[in-house]
């Protein structure tokens, strides 16, 4: 088809839904002369999920348009980012990925001999990328190696030397790969500036870099592979994307950070140049979209009610699904699953005494609290206690949570009003004095002559949903309910403190969101709860 394209028309191909293009001149004097050679990579990491369906649907643009293109499985990069995949399971999940990749790629129709799949390690290894390793870290400062893995290298206190190692690498596969173009996120835009200004000072060419937005996830903020209840997985079941589809927040006329409108507008309008929205005759019946502005000028005005617009969507994304998980029912890939992603043992080093005893012991960790960032939408008396509050906070559902609290002698009504703060999710309901509190207020505390408290603070530009995790314990999936007879939170909450940094730490690990850090503004050494 590529061929049939005029210059300018492969242009608009390649570049439509794009954030930004870096090199934009050089790319149309390209497309006048030559097909462009073009590559994405990704880390192999956490399993793949629906968010994939973006660079994938350009990868389809891009073939569309004539383009030579390379999937890089950026295996030594999944080591790299603070051993995010362990060495004896590299080889396992590049095998994970290529099949997975290459059965999403298929479902919507991509012809995988037009394209060339390379693992990293293939050509990372040699002797000329090895020495090109050193000529770099000669000439590119610790300060800029930091800057740019900023919002793609997992951030940690103590940052590891292979995580100022890995935008330098990412840097030279541009060369060794011998393409024109590097696509990706818009989130490695400073790993992309710093190539093109240090690639040159090795003799190499500056190369062209073409960014996609990132997909808000279920809760509104960056779909991630780490936080479960902000992604849906590629093999998830049809009830499980219902599930979480229904939870997913996406409030009536509100088009900001709506993770259902962005799967429409960068996924399936791209893939089907339409899109249906089902309902009741009732209420007007279907209606076909084939502008995707239309769809949310009309959801903005409320003609689109959040629950249909939700249907819609899975009844779409299970048709991309099927067969992806069709294919993936074979004995071979159902044990290339398990192995890929082994289940952590509960119960390592073998029970001494009671084994039941050592195993629940060992099960008590941060990953099964599901906290969260909130905002106070309205805070008022309690009714029938004046020493208590009743608040509604924003968790990134589609109803606020009623959360009663014993602020009052601490801190304004003003003070909460429209305040971000972080909430316990998953504990049982509770009555307060006759009113269920759905979620805990956790705040820092000191005890003394006068009790002081305050509410911890997450980073600046977190939203409402954002998950909040203890560093290092990010990938678990936190409990539906915590049980009140096994007692979780109180054994975890021994260890929850404010460091001397005003960091709210637990067993001096800091808690954390993708943004950053929880903090607390002046209880230093204060308890959590």
């Amino acid at each position: 088809m590529g061929e049939q394209l005029s210059p300018d028309e492969k242009f608009q191909l390649i570049t439509r839904n794009l954030q930004e293009v870096l090199g934009e001149e050089k790319l149309k004097e390209i497309l006048k002369e030559r097909e462009l050679k073009v590559y994405w990579g990704t880390a192999t990491t956490g399993k793949p999920h629906v968010a994939y369906f973006v660079p994938m649907s350009k990868i389809a643009d891009f073939l569309k348009a004539g383009c030579e293109v390379t999937i890089l499985f950026a295996d030594l990069h999944a080591y790299l980012d603070n051993m995010k995949a362990p060495w004896e399971l590299l080889e396992l999940r590049v095998k994970y990925y290529e099949q997975i990749i290459k059965a999403m790629l298929e479902s919507i129709g991509v012809p995988l001999d037009k394209l060339k799949f390379v693992k990293g390690t293939d050509f990372q290894l040699s002797r000329e990328y090895t020495l090109d390793v050193y000529r770099l870290s000669s000439v590119v400062t610790e300060h800029d190696a930091k800057k740019a893995g900023a919002e793609v290298v997992k951030q940690v206190e103590h940052p590891l030397l292979s995580g100022l190692l890995y935008p330098g690498l990412q840097a030279l596969d541009e060369e060794f790969l011998k393409v024109d173009a590097q696509f990706g996120g818009v989130d490695q835009r400073k790993i992309f500036t710093l190539a093109e200004k240090y690639l040159p000072s090795l003799g190499y060419t500056k190369r062209i870099h073409m960014m996609n937005p990132m997909v808000p996830g279920l809760t509104g903020g960056k779909m991630s592979s780490s936080e479960e209840e902000s992604k849906i997985d590629l093999l998830d079941k049809s009830q499980e994307v219902k599930k979480k589809l229904k939870k997913a927040f996406c409030e009536p006329g509100n088009v900001e950070n709506n993770g259902i409108l962005s799967f429409v507008k960068h996924v399936l309008f791209p893939l089907h140049s339409e899109f249906v929205i089902k309902r009741d005759p009732k209420w007007g019946g279907d209606k076909v979209y084939t502008d995707y502005e239309e769809v949310e000028k009309d959801f903005a005005a409320e003609q689109i009610h959040p629950g249909d617009l939700k249907a819609s969507v899975e009844l779409a994304l299970n048709k991309l699904l099927d067969p992806i998980r069709k294919k993936f029912e074979t004995p071979e890939l159902k044990k290339l699953t398990t192995s890929a992603y082994p289940v952590p043992s509960k119960n390592k080093g073998g029970a001494k005494g009671n084994p039941k005893q050592t195993a629940d012991e060992e099960e008590v960790i941060p990953s099964r609290l599901d906290i969260r960032v909130g905002k106070v939408i309205s805070v008022e008396k309690h009714p029938d206690a004046e020493s208590l509050y009743l608040e509604k906070i924003d968790v990134g559902e589609e109803q606020p949570r009623t959360v009663v609290s014993g602020l009052v002698a601490y801190i304004s009504q003003e003070q909460l009003q429209d305040r971000l703060v972080v909430l316990l999710c998953n504990l049982k309901p509770q009555k307060m004095r006759g009113i269920e509190s759905q979620a805990m207020l956790l705040c820092a505390s000191i005890e003394g002559e006068s009790r002081k408290v305050e509410p911890l603070d997450p980073p600046e530009g977190s939203a409402p949903g954002d998950r909040v995790f203890v560093d290092g314990y990010e990938s678990g999936k936190p409990d539906d309910e915590l049980k009140p007879k096994k007692k979780v939170f109180e054994k975890l909450q021994v260890d929850l403190k404010i460091s001397g940094e005003n960091v709210a730490q637990w067993k001096e690990q800091n808690l954390m969101t993708k943004l950053g850090q929880i903090t607390c503004k002046t209880l230093k050494g204060g308890n959590i709860s």
